[in-house]
Protein backbone atom coordinates (compact mmCIF):
# COMPACT_ATOMS: atom_id res chain seq x y z
CA UNK A 1 0.00 0.00 0.00
CA UNK A 2 1.54 3.53 -0.56
CA UNK A 3 -0.24 6.63 0.52
CA UNK A 4 0.15 10.21 -0.56
CA UNK A 5 0.33 13.44 1.26
CA UNK A 6 -0.36 16.64 -0.42
CA UNK A 7 3.00 18.43 0.75
CA UNK A 8 6.34 17.36 -1.24
CA UNK A 9 9.39 16.12 -0.43
CA UNK A 10 11.19 19.48 -0.76
CA UNK A 11 10.28 22.82 -2.02
CA UNK A 12 9.77 23.37 -5.85
CA UNK A 13 9.51 26.77 -6.45
CA UNK A 14 10.73 29.14 -9.38
CA UNK A 15 11.57 32.58 -8.84
CA UNK A 16 10.08 33.29 -12.58
CA UNK A 17 9.03 31.20 -15.57
CA UNK A 18 11.13 29.75 -17.96
CA UNK A 19 10.16 27.12 -20.01
CA UNK A 20 13.60 26.14 -22.19
CA UNK A 21 14.67 25.30 -18.51
CA UNK A 22 11.53 23.08 -18.30
CA UNK A 23 12.26 21.36 -20.95
CA UNK A 24 15.91 20.65 -20.09
CA UNK A 25 14.14 19.33 -17.03
CA UNK A 26 12.66 17.04 -18.16
CA UNK A 27 15.68 14.48 -18.25
CA UNK A 28 15.51 13.89 -14.85
CA UNK A 29 11.73 12.69 -14.82
CA UNK A 30 11.88 10.74 -17.36
CA UNK A 31 16.04 10.13 -18.87
CA UNK A 32 17.51 6.85 -18.42
CA UNK A 33 18.90 8.07 -15.12
CA UNK A 34 16.15 10.21 -14.19
CA UNK A 35 13.74 9.31 -11.21
CA UNK A 36 11.17 7.52 -12.60
CA UNK A 37 14.03 4.93 -13.91
CA UNK A 38 15.32 4.74 -10.27
CA UNK A 39 11.60 4.91 -8.80
CA UNK A 40 10.77 2.05 -10.54
CA UNK A 41 14.20 0.31 -10.48
CA UNK A 42 13.69 0.36 -6.91
CA UNK A 43 10.26 -0.73 -6.53
CA UNK A 44 11.17 -4.17 -8.75
CA UNK A 45 14.13 -4.69 -6.66
CA UNK A 46 12.16 -4.46 -3.30
CA UNK A 47 9.17 -6.20 -4.44
CA UNK A 48 11.61 -9.34 -5.99
CA UNK A 49 13.29 -9.26 -2.78
CA UNK A 50 12.69 -12.69 -1.21
CA UNK A 51 14.17 -12.04 1.69
CA UNK A 52 11.99 -10.17 4.66
CA UNK A 53 13.78 -7.91 6.76
CA UNK A 54 16.55 -5.04 6.64
CA UNK A 55 17.31 -5.25 2.61
CA UNK A 56 14.23 -5.39 1.67
CA UNK A 57 13.21 -2.33 3.88
CA UNK A 58 16.05 0.02 2.72
CA UNK A 59 15.09 -0.86 -0.50
CA UNK A 60 11.61 0.18 0.03
CA UNK A 61 12.39 3.29 2.02
CA UNK A 62 14.34 4.78 -0.67
CA UNK A 63 11.78 3.63 -3.69
CA UNK A 64 9.61 5.81 -1.95
CA UNK A 65 11.35 8.10 -0.77
CA UNK A 66 12.10 8.55 -5.30
CA UNK A 67 8.39 8.70 -6.38
CA UNK A 68 8.55 12.01 -4.26
CA UNK A 69 11.20 13.23 -6.10
CA UNK A 70 9.63 12.76 -9.50
CA UNK A 71 6.69 14.60 -7.98
CA UNK A 72 8.78 17.55 -7.14
CA UNK A 73 9.99 17.85 -10.60
CA UNK A 74 6.74 17.41 -11.96
CA UNK A 75 5.56 20.27 -9.88
CA UNK A 76 8.65 22.40 -11.14
CA UNK A 77 8.19 21.86 -14.27
CA UNK A 78 4.61 23.17 -14.32
CA UNK A 79 5.60 26.10 -12.27
CA UNK A 80 8.49 27.20 -15.00
CA UNK A 81 6.36 26.46 -17.38
CA UNK A 82 3.48 29.45 -15.85
CA UNK A 83 2.46 31.82 -17.91
CA UNK A 84 4.74 30.93 -20.72
CA UNK A 85 3.13 31.26 -23.84
CA UNK A 86 4.86 30.07 -27.63
CA UNK A 87 5.71 33.51 -28.48
CA UNK A 88 7.86 34.07 -24.69
CA UNK A 89 9.69 30.54 -25.59
CA UNK A 90 10.68 31.35 -28.78
CA UNK A 91 12.22 34.33 -27.34
CA UNK A 92 14.35 32.75 -24.36
CA UNK A 93 15.12 30.04 -26.92
CA UNK A 94 16.64 32.80 -29.08
CA UNK A 95 18.42 34.45 -26.10
CA UNK A 96 20.79 31.37 -26.16
CA UNK A 97 21.52 30.12 -29.92
CA UNK A 98 22.74 26.57 -29.35
CA UNK A 99 19.67 25.75 -27.43
CA UNK A 100 17.70 27.94 -29.84
CA UNK A 101 18.85 26.03 -32.65
CA UNK A 102 18.30 22.28 -31.03
CA UNK A 103 14.84 23.11 -29.58
CA UNK A 104 13.43 26.32 -30.17
CA UNK A 105 12.25 26.99 -27.11
CA UNK A 106 10.00 24.36 -24.71
CA UNK A 107 8.68 21.09 -25.81
CA UNK A 108 5.73 21.78 -27.65
CA UNK A 109 4.40 18.30 -26.25
CA UNK A 110 4.22 19.70 -22.62
CA UNK A 111 1.47 22.42 -23.89
CA UNK A 112 -0.26 20.01 -26.70
CA UNK A 113 -0.07 16.81 -25.03
CA UNK A 114 0.25 17.52 -20.58
CA UNK A 115 -1.91 20.97 -20.58
CA UNK A 116 1.38 22.84 -19.48
CA UNK A 117 2.90 20.21 -17.08
CA UNK A 118 5.73 17.69 -17.55
CA UNK A 119 5.59 14.41 -19.15
CA UNK A 120 6.90 10.98 -18.71
CA UNK A 121 9.87 11.96 -21.01
CA UNK A 122 13.20 12.34 -21.40
CA UNK A 123 14.69 16.40 -22.54
CA UNK A 124 14.01 14.96 -26.11
CA UNK A 125 10.53 14.56 -26.06
CA UNK A 126 11.48 10.47 -25.92
CA UNK A 127 9.02 8.53 -23.77
CA UNK A 128 10.01 6.60 -20.89
CA UNK A 129 11.44 3.05 -21.13
CA UNK A 130 10.71 0.08 -18.54
CA UNK A 131 14.09 -1.04 -20.41
CA UNK A 132 16.16 1.24 -18.11
CA UNK A 133 15.69 -0.31 -15.13
CA UNK A 134 17.86 -3.26 -13.37
CA UNK A 135 16.10 -5.95 -11.09
CA UNK A 136 18.02 -8.68 -11.18
CA UNK A 137 16.66 -10.48 -7.58
CA UNK A 138 20.71 -10.85 -7.20
CA UNK A 139 21.03 -8.06 -4.59
CA UNK A 140 24.87 -7.57 -5.28
CA UNK A 141 23.91 -6.92 -8.69
CA UNK A 142 21.22 -5.18 -8.13
CA UNK A 143 23.03 -2.48 -5.73
CA UNK A 144 26.08 -2.48 -7.36
CA UNK A 145 23.68 -1.09 -10.66
CA UNK A 146 22.64 1.36 -8.13
CA UNK A 147 24.71 3.15 -7.42
CA UNK A 148 25.67 3.59 -10.91
CA UNK A 149 22.62 4.78 -11.57
CA UNK A 150 22.40 7.16 -8.36
CA UNK A 151 26.13 8.68 -10.09
CA UNK A 152 24.58 9.21 -13.11
CA UNK A 153 21.95 11.01 -11.89
CA UNK A 154 23.50 13.35 -9.65
CA UNK A 155 26.07 14.09 -12.75
CA UNK A 156 23.20 15.30 -14.79
CA UNK A 157 21.19 17.23 -11.62
CA UNK A 158 25.11 18.89 -11.30
CA UNK A 159 25.39 19.92 -15.07
CA UNK A 160 21.50 21.30 -14.59
CA UNK A 161 22.43 23.33 -11.82
CA UNK A 162 25.20 25.10 -13.60
CA UNK A 163 22.55 25.73 -16.73
CA UNK A 164 20.41 27.88 -14.21
CA UNK A 165 20.35 31.20 -12.47
CA UNK A 166 16.91 30.55 -10.57
CA UNK A 167 17.70 30.51 -7.22
CA UNK A 168 14.54 28.57 -6.24
CA UNK A 169 15.80 25.87 -9.02
CA UNK A 170 18.77 25.65 -7.83
CA UNK A 171 17.40 25.12 -4.13
CA UNK A 172 15.82 21.80 -5.39
CA UNK A 173 18.33 20.70 -7.48
CA UNK A 174 20.83 21.37 -4.09
CA UNK A 175 18.51 19.10 -1.93
CA UNK A 176 18.51 16.62 -5.11
CA UNK A 177 22.31 16.83 -5.04
CA UNK A 178 22.47 15.86 -1.49
CA UNK A 179 20.14 12.69 -1.92
CA UNK A 180 22.01 11.01 -4.46
CA UNK A 181 24.94 11.43 -2.11
CA UNK A 182 23.30 9.88 0.70
CA UNK A 183 22.15 7.00 -1.84
CA UNK A 184 25.10 6.33 -3.75
CA UNK A 185 26.85 5.94 0.05
CA UNK A 186 23.69 4.00 0.87
CA UNK A 187 24.33 1.40 -1.75
CA UNK A 188 27.85 1.07 -1.08
CA UNK A 189 27.51 0.42 2.13
CA UNK A 190 24.93 -1.83 1.59
CA UNK A 191 26.95 -3.87 -0.52
CA UNK A 192 29.60 -4.06 2.25
CA UNK A 193 26.79 -5.36 4.67
CA UNK A 194 25.91 -7.84 2.34
CA UNK A 195 29.06 -9.41 2.14
CA UNK A 196 30.11 -9.01 6.02
CA UNK A 197 27.02 -10.97 6.19
CA UNK A 198 27.73 -13.98 4.10
CA UNK A 199 24.80 -13.51 1.55
CA UNK A 200 27.00 -12.54 -1.11
CA UNK A 201 30.28 -12.81 -2.43
CA UNK A 202 32.70 -10.09 -4.31
CA UNK A 203 31.76 -11.96 -7.48
CA UNK A 204 27.96 -11.58 -8.33
CA UNK A 205 26.50 -15.48 -7.50
CA UNK A 206 26.08 -18.40 -8.09
CA UNK A 207 29.00 -19.13 -6.75
CA UNK A 208 29.14 -23.07 -7.73
CA UNK A 209 30.19 -21.46 -11.41
CA UNK A 210 33.24 -20.00 -10.39
CA UNK A 211 34.56 -23.82 -10.27
CA UNK A 212 33.25 -24.51 -13.72
CA UNK A 213 34.18 -21.19 -16.03
CA UNK A 214 37.43 -21.12 -17.33
CA UNK A 215 39.68 -19.65 -14.55
CA UNK A 216 42.82 -18.90 -16.67
CA UNK A 217 40.84 -16.07 -18.17
CA UNK A 218 39.62 -14.47 -14.86
CA UNK A 219 43.30 -13.62 -14.39
CA UNK A 220 44.76 -11.82 -17.43
CA UNK A 221 43.78 -8.30 -18.74
CA UNK A 222 44.07 -8.03 -22.02
CA UNK A 223 46.13 -5.31 -23.62
CA UNK A 224 44.05 -4.77 -27.15
CA UNK A 225 44.41 -1.00 -27.34
CA UNK A 226 47.50 1.27 -28.47
CA UNK A 227 47.95 3.05 -24.84
CA UNK A 228 50.54 1.26 -22.87
CA UNK A 229 49.86 3.46 -19.43
CA UNK A 230 46.77 0.80 -18.63
CA UNK A 231 49.48 -1.62 -16.92
CA UNK A 232 50.56 1.36 -14.28
CA UNK A 233 47.28 0.55 -12.46
CA UNK A 234 46.83 -1.48 -9.72
CA UNK A 235 44.75 -3.91 -11.66
CA UNK A 236 47.88 -5.04 -13.57
CA UNK A 237 49.66 -7.23 -10.94
CA UNK A 238 48.09 -8.20 -7.71
CA UNK A 239 45.16 -10.02 -5.62
CA UNK A 240 42.11 -9.34 -7.06
CA UNK A 241 39.35 -8.06 -5.34
CA UNK A 242 37.38 -11.37 -4.57
CA UNK A 243 40.58 -12.77 -3.27
CA UNK A 244 40.56 -15.89 -5.13
CA UNK A 245 42.24 -14.56 -8.60
CA UNK A 246 45.45 -12.87 -9.57
CA UNK A 247 45.68 -10.01 -11.87
CA UNK A 248 48.55 -10.28 -14.72
CA UNK A 249 48.14 -8.78 -18.02
CA UNK A 250 48.76 -10.27 -21.12
CA UNK A 251 50.42 -7.55 -23.49
CA UNK A 252 50.38 -9.22 -27.07
CA UNK A 253 47.25 -11.76 -26.88
CA UNK A 254 46.62 -13.86 -29.64
CA UNK A 255 42.92 -14.78 -31.32
CA UNK A 256 41.40 -18.43 -29.12
CA UNK A 257 38.81 -18.89 -31.56
CA UNK A 258 38.32 -20.13 -35.15
CA UNK A 259 37.52 -18.22 -38.03
CA UNK A 260 35.02 -15.72 -37.94
CA UNK A 261 32.62 -16.90 -40.62
CA UNK A 262 28.77 -17.86 -40.74
CA UNK A 263 28.17 -20.67 -42.45
CA UNK A 264 26.36 -20.67 -45.85
CA UNK A 265 23.02 -19.21 -46.15
CA UNK A 266 20.09 -21.25 -47.23
CA UNK A 267 19.38 -20.11 -51.07
CA UNK A 268 15.56 -19.78 -49.96
CA UNK A 269 16.66 -16.61 -47.13
CA UNK A 270 18.14 -15.20 -50.98
CA UNK A 271 21.40 -14.00 -48.74
CA UNK A 272 24.21 -12.76 -51.38
CA UNK A 273 26.70 -15.82 -51.33
CA UNK A 274 29.17 -16.82 -53.61
CA UNK A 275 29.62 -20.97 -52.77
CA UNK A 276 33.09 -20.49 -51.11
CA UNK A 277 32.18 -22.32 -47.94
CA UNK A 278 30.05 -24.88 -50.20
CA UNK A 279 26.48 -26.32 -49.33
CA UNK A 280 24.48 -25.38 -46.24
CA UNK A 281 24.08 -28.38 -43.73
CA UNK A 282 20.82 -29.43 -42.49
CA UNK A 283 17.45 -27.33 -41.82
CA UNK A 284 18.25 -23.44 -41.53
CA UNK A 285 16.29 -20.65 -39.38
CA UNK A 286 13.50 -19.07 -41.45
CA UNK A 287 13.15 -22.29 -43.59
CA UNK A 288 10.77 -25.45 -43.08
CA UNK A 289 13.11 -28.11 -44.06
CA UNK A 290 13.35 -29.89 -40.27
CA UNK A 291 10.68 -31.52 -38.04
CA UNK A 292 8.25 -28.04 -38.43
CA UNK A 293 8.05 -28.81 -42.00
CA UNK A 294 7.52 -32.85 -41.71
CA UNK A 295 4.67 -32.10 -39.82
CA UNK A 296 3.32 -29.23 -42.26
CA UNK A 297 3.49 -31.77 -44.57
CA UNK A 298 1.73 -34.35 -42.71
CA UNK A 299 -1.24 -32.23 -42.16
CA UNK A 300 -1.86 -30.39 -45.63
Amino acid sequence: MFRHTDHLQFDAKPEKPDPVFAHKLQELIGGAYGEMTVTMQYLFQGWNCRMPGKYKDLIMDVATEEIGHVEMLAVMVARLLEGAPATATTKAALADPVVGAVIGGMDPQQAIVAGGGALPADSNGYPWNGKFIVASGNLLADFRANVAAEAQGRLQTARLYNMTDDPGVKNMLKFNLARDTLHQNLWLKAIEELQADGLEPTTVAPNALLDEEHAEHAQTIWHLSDGAAATDGGWASGLQPDGEHEFTYLMDPEPLGDLAAAPPPDPKLYATYDGSMGEPKGPVLGTETGPLGKLKDKFT
